[in-house]
């Protein structure tokens, strides 16, 4: 929920509903939802790791066969990579959110 009284101030000035939108609605809530669309990232990428250890393809599939084979360098590699990609995501956000936030 947004609060009521930029957009009763900007509506009393005359604006249109689009202006209105543009200047009270989305300044409201855009730091909400860009912090929703990092989350729900941040969640997908973790998530299609498991997928594909349990049979979906991509970098948990190799990492579940490369840990079947016994090809722990291959493994230990990928878990890297995952891991990676997790802490730059992260350090992404964070600064998008500091910017935002400031």
């Amino acid at each position: 929920s947004i609060d009521p009284g930029p957009v009763e101030a900007i509506t009393a000035t005359g604006a249109t509903p689009v202006q209105v939108v543009l200047f009270a609605v989305i300044p409201q809530v855009f730091p909400q939802f860009l912090a929703l669309t990092f989350y729900r990232w941040d969640i997908n990428v973790r998530m299609s790791t498991i997928i594909g250890f349990v049979g979906g393809g991509g970098i948990g599939f190799l990492l579940q066969q490369w840990i079947n084979l016994l090809q722990y360098n291959q493994a230990g590699t990928a878990l890297l990579a995952i891991a990676c990609v997790v802490i730059i995501l992260d350090m992404i956000s964070a600064r998008v959110r500091e910017k935002i936030i400031s």
